[in-house]
């Protein structure tokens, strides 16, 4: 269940702004001490004007309303900073170029954290005239499986979606230095650089 703004939240991200409780009213059309009640959580905005306060306070109605604020310093958008949401309850894969807040099935997703390739998820790589052919020695059962395997790029990402009782034997077209993810469901992801 999604919890409600606070008064904490709201004054925060009104300072992050650098603005007053008096410009923040005039954008949203309300008083200032309409906003001084909200932040001394002497009241609360109506839900009608949510989506109007997020977009003044230059946040998310996500964040907004969890209060879980979340910094995004990736300005140049390289494709390696690349992050991979994945929903343990239907197997969703969301990618997101820096942070984000993401859920799937009524659950919050985080970011996958690769671990360098261990002798039970290790990926074989070979170079086959201009591609990469991609395979692993991993179970494939309904149970335990590698669930994507993705190639990245500083411009570029492809993810293949496998499947148990599906080989693990993949090709990506080479487009030069970056990473190769693999994704077991019961471990997490593996990452190699190429």
């Amino acid at each position: 269940m999604m919890g409600y703004v606070t008064g904490k939240t709201i004054k925060q991200l009104r300072e992050k702004q650098k603005i007053t409780q008096k410009e923040l009213a005039e954008k949203i059309n309300v008083s200032d001490k309409t906003i001084s009640k909200w932040e001394t959580e002497k009241g609360l905005p109506d839900v009608a004007i949510i989506e109007e306060l997020a977009k003044a306070l230059g946040t998310s109605i996500t964040e907004l309303l969890t209060g879980d604020l979340r910094e995004n310093e990736n300005i140049s958008g390289n494709m390696k900073k690349i992050h991979f949401f994945v929903c343990p309850i239907c197997g969703n894969v969301i990618t997101a170029v820096g942070q984000g807040v993401f859920s799937c099935c009524g659950i919050t997703l985080y970011a996958a954290e690769p671990d360098k390739c261990d002798d039970a998820h290790w990926i074989n790589l070979e170079t086959v005239d201009n591609e990469y052919h991609v395979s692993m020695n991993h179970p494939m059962d309904k149970k335990h499986y590698i669930s994507f395997v993705a190639y990245v790029t500083s411009d570029s990402c492809e993810v293949i979606k496998l499947y148990p009782e599906q080989d693990i034997s993949v090709r990506f077209r080479r487009k030069g230095h970056g990473m190769i993810y693999a994704y077991c469901n019961r471990h997490g992801m593996v990452q190699k650089q190429v």
